[in-house]
Order: C-alpha cells, then sequence, then structure tokens
C-alpha cells in the first residue's frame, strides 16, 4: 500500500471509527456519505481485510480496525499539529536567517539594530558570518549580505541601512612631531602606514582616494599589516603610523585630540552600507528584519 497516497483515505477512516457513524463522519469530513462509504470501501480491498462491522443501527471497529485506529489516530493528529505549526511560521516571525557582513558593517550596523529587534522576537535566530570576502550569498544559503552600496550586483534587491561614509587618514599627534603631514595621497609613500589586507583584494589594500573627479589608488609601506580595523585603529592610537579606516571608527578619538586627520579633501562621502538578498518573498521574519534595518535618515 502505498502510504502517501492513503493519508485521506486513513483518515476517512478515523473519522468513521470514532464517530461510530458514517453520517456523522460525512459531515465532519464535509463529503457526501455514499463518497465515504466507497473510500472505505476502496481501502479494505486493498488491505485485504475488513476494518468496520456495518449494521443497520451502527458501525463498530473490527479487531484489526481497532488495531489501526491505535495505531493511526496518534500519527495523523501528531500530522495535523505538524502542519498548524506550519501555518503559524508562516504568519508570525519565526525562523532562523544568515546575514555575512564585514566586521565594521556587523558591529556598527547589523548589531544595534538586532539588539533592538530580537528582544521581542524570541523565535526568531539569526547567524552573522563576519567576514571581508564578497560572498555568493545564493551559493553559501545566506539571506543576505552586507556591502557598500556601488558594490551590490545588479540582479539582487539592494535596501539602504546606513548613511553616506567616508574613509579617514589617521594618526597619533606625536607620530607627526618630526615629520611633515601629507599633502597629496603620493606623499604617504614617505610615510610609515599601517595596512589592511582584506581576502577579497588577495594582497594588501589599495588606499582610495578622490578630489575634484580625480580617482587615486596608493600603495603604502609600514612596519604593520593587519586584517582587523580594530587593530589598526589602536596601532594608530600607539604611534606606529597612518591608518586608513572608516570615519566613524576614529571620531571619538579625533574629537579627544588622540588622533589627527589628513588628506580629509581627498576623502569624500561615497554610498554606505546596503543589505542585499535575492528577489524572492521573504519569511515573516525576514521582511521584520529588513524594516529594522531599513535607513531612515
Amino acid at each position: 500500500m502505498n502510504n502517501r497516497a492513503s493519508l485521506g483515505d486513513l483518515a476517512a477512516f478515523v473519522a468513521v471509527a470514532e464517530e461510530r457513524s458514517f453520517t456523522r463522519a460525512a459531515a465532519t469530513l464535509g463529503v457526501s456519505q455514499s463518497a465515504l462509504s466507497h473510500t472505505i470501501r476502496e481501502l479494505e480491498a486493498r488491505l485485504g481485510i475488513r476494518l468496520l462491522t456495518r449494521t443497520t443501527r451502527s458501525v463498530a471497529p473490527t479487531e484489526a480496525g481497532e488495531r489501526l485506529l491505535r495505531t493511526v489516530a496518534p500519527r495523523l493528529a501528531e500530522i495535523d499539529a505538524e502542519l498548524a505549526g506550519l501555518n503559524d511560521l508562516r504568519e508570525k516571525p519565526a525562523g532562523s536567517i544568515r546575514i555575512t557582513a564585514g566586521e565594521h558593517a556587523a558591529e556598527t550596523v547589523l548589531w544595534p539594530a538586532l539588539a533592538r529587534l530580537l528582544k521581542d522576537y524570541s523565535e526568531i535566530k539569526v547567524e552573522i558570518c563576519s567576514d571581508n570576502t564578497f560572498t555568493d550569498i545564493v551559493a553559501e544559503r545566506f539571506d543576505a549580505g552586507v556591502r557598500f552600496g556601488e558594490q551590490v550586483s545588479k540582479d539582487m534587491i539592494a535596501l539602504r541601512i546606513a548613511p553616506d561614509m567616508r574613509m579617514a587618514a589617521v594618526a597619533a599627534p606625536g607620530y607627526f612631531a618630526q615629520r611633515p603631514k601629507p599633502k597629496r595621497p603620493q606623499d604617504l609613500t614617505a610615510h610609515a602606514c599601517i595596512n589592511i589586507r582584506l581576502p577579497t583584494y588577495h594582497s594588501l589594500y589599495a588606499w582610495e582616494f578622490e578630489k575634484a573627479g580625480r580617482e587615486l589608488k596608493v600603495r603604502v609601506e609600514g612596519q604593520l599589516v593587519f586584517n582587523t580595523l580594530p587593530l589598526a585603529l589602536q596601532a594608530a592610537l600607539d604611534g606606529f603610523g597612518i591608518a586608513f579606516m572608516p570615519e566613524d571608527l576614529a571620531t571619538s578619538h579625533l574629537a579627544a585630540g588622540r588622533l589627527v586627520r589628513v588628506l580629509g579633501d581627498w576623502c569624500p562621502p561615497f554610498p554606505g552600507y546596503h543589505l542585499y538578498y535575492p528577489n524572492r518573498k521573504p519569511t515573516p521574519a525576514f521582511a521584520l528584519l529588513v524594516e529594522a534595518l531599513r535607513y531612515k535618515g
């Protein structure tokens, strides 16, 4: 017997056996009494055994029917409960979401929004994979990724989740005590610079500058190379050279005088972080996350 094809027949049998009546069972199932009788006869013929004893006044399970009823009825109830649970998942925010994002985006944009959201939605689970590679979110089975707006593929839905950004070249005041401040990006070649190695570039990151429509990329040299921005920031604070980073990481240190900014006129704003994801119907949980991250400035 093909159990998958017979679930409806088994449900019909359980209804008749529990109601002890074809009439009441037919009303419960929303079918005609004759159609229900035909279903039971077909089931009995397929099994090769009688399941119900019928008289003009009553219907009762046979010994085989009682055994089948004890076995099948609880399992059908479990299936119904599970299907109801799936409906709940469709209607309320629940389930798992996987996002890939760079370290800076994860710390400054994703986590603050998630910290506010998840307190009220305990059924939503989120995994953040923090790396600086251009991940294929479809192949790697991520629900979404975060990149700068200018880097998002055209076949993805892109949602702005942060304001425009600027980069900042910074160093400790003591570093410039015996050195002139660079006035052009090319001057950086004469300075100790703190490098960043990004997996995306498969090499040291070339610092990017722009002024009056002129773009420059400068490969700098120095004693230190990191693959994480917080360490580059600390090295700059400790006087080891000039570091290049998102402006917001250095803002408090600039205000307090612990860092000095150079080449500010070569660091114009550029499109900030965007959430990107495939064009498909979002789950309630993902739709809620999108709204929590949407930039409203």
